[in-house]
């Protein structure tokens, strides 16, 4: 915890438009290069280039002594998009294409691979990353299944790799400010964090397909039980399908959620809950357009989200959100600023952040916010070069991302789960425990 508040200290100090102790945080492209002052020089691979891994394939080329020597997308359209991206952000050497992920691993002169490919992929390849001895940013969440999950937490502390799971507000200066002042009892003992998320998504319906020249789909699929090819799931509508996808939960709940847990200082539950369903449409969708999870920890603490993925009414004004209630009082974030209330609801404080690059855009697929995207970015290449861990390092991630798994759980078995607070596991339903892992096609099953 000290080495990640050094850290944040030391970025705040360099960044430009910093009010240390005041109300605005600011950063421009300039001092992202800036951040990190050693000349050690990182040679990162870009796996998974449609939508965010184009925009943070620019990201990791403006960082300083960084190199994208690498781009690797399943969907050859892609990788040239990329490499335009990089070059944009001011790299002078051109990225080489791959179009499989194993090839590679199998470069020795990559140092860290980042993923943004579908969740299916996400713990599997961060695994196999690991054991090539690379250096992992991964995209939340971590894991499609918490046994995977698991996994990758041993694959990082066995092979002694620097995971960094892809919640970047863990690296915002307002943010962590923010989380101080509410452990330091700003609100007394805090007890519940509600969290939320909106949108307008529309309809969906699949059908069948053949598999376009550009892309390779078998790759695609990877680890997950082969289907058929359906025109309408790749790239953004797997997000909705169990086989590859978790749904808005682990799409969007991920932030918040991880948020929520950070400042409540919890780590697994003790019970789950779920409701909801696809009730906006009669459609296509597999997980829940509409779902209300809610979690309870030890020392009577709960934590709820709740999402509309259809409905983009906006809930406090906000269409995503956290807010902490506690005993003196409330704080409210969206992650790039931070209110204090009194029990009465009185506005006693306000903490706000200038991102120079664009304020945060909770809807935004490609980027929410660039500056948040670089200062997280940064923390993984300095935790790399200090052999230390990251902000949030894959166990912190891997706790968040469960709690929310474990809601999708609840959900499908439909009911409510007993948990072990010493470890998160499922007590006592069989039923539900089956879904803790998941099947794989033959000889991709993760393992170290």
């Amino acid at each position: 915890m000290d080495n990640r508040r050094d850290f944040i200290k030391k970025v705040a100090v360099t960044s430009t438009g910093i009010a240390i102790g005041g109300t605005a945080f600011g950063f421009s492209a300039k001092s992202y290069k800036n951040i990190i002052g050693a000349n050690d020089r990182i040679h990162v691979a870009t796996i998974g280039l449609n939508g965010r891994g184009n925009s943070m394939s620019g990201t990791f080329a403006k960082q300083k002594n960084t190199e994208v020597s690498c781009v690797c997308d399943v969907d050859s359209r892609a990788m040239p998009k990329a490499i335009n991206s990089v070059m944009k952000a001011g790299q002078t050497t051109t990225p080489i294409s791959e179009g499989d992920c194993r090839k590679v691993l199998e470069n020795k002169s990559i140092d860290a691979i980042y993923i943004a490919t579908p969740d299916h992929w996400h713990a599997p390849l961060t695994i196999m990353g690991c054991q090539a001895g690379k250096h992992v940013y991964v995209e939340k969440p971590v894991s499609h299944n918490p046994r995977e999950g698991e996994i990758a937490v041993a694959a990082a502390r066995k092979y002694d790799r620097v995971v960094q799971m892809g919640a970047q507000r863990r690296s915002a200066p307002i943010l962590t400010q923010g989380i101080e002042q509410l452990h330091k009892g700003i609100i007394g003992r805090v007890y519940l964090a509600k969290t939320w998320y909106t949108n307008t998504r529309k309809s969906l319906f699949l059908k069948p397909g053949t598999v376009p020249s550009w892309l390779d789909y078998d790759l695609w699929q990877g680890p997950a039980p082969r289907a058929p090819f359906q025109d309408g799931l790749i790239h953004y509508n797997w997000h909705w399908f169990w086989n590859y996808g978790t749904g808005e939960a682990l799409n969007n709940g991920t932030h918040e959620v991880d948020v929520a847990r950070w400042g409540l200082g919890v780590d697994f539950p003790i019970r789950v809950t779920s409701v909801g369903g696809r009730y906006h449409y009669q459609d296509d969708w597999q997980t829940p357009d509409t779902q209300v999870v809610t979690m309870d920890y030890p020392g009577r603490v709960s934590l709820m989200w709740e999402n509309r993925s259809s409905n983009g009414r906006a809930i406090e004004g906000a269409d995503r959100g956290i807010i902490f209630y506690g005993e003196k009082g409330s704080l409210d974030t969206g992650g790039d600023s931070y209110k204090v209330y009194d029990n009465d609801g009185k506005l006693i404080n306000e903490v706000k952040s200038l991102i120079v690059e664009g304020a945060l855009d909770g809807r935004n697929t490609a980027s929410p916010s660039l500056g948040m995207d670089s200062l997280h970015v940064a923390d993984f290449l300095d935790a790399i070069r200090n052999n230390r861990r990251p902000n949030c390092d894959v166990e912190l991630g891997y706790k968040s991302v469960m709690a929310m798994q474990l809601g999708n759980i609840s959900w499908r078995v439909g009911r409510d789960l007993k948990i072990d607070p010493k470890n998160g596991h499922i007590i006592g339903d069989s039923e539900a425990q089956k879904l803790w892992g998941r099947e794989y096609e033959k000889g991709w099953e993760p393992k170290i």
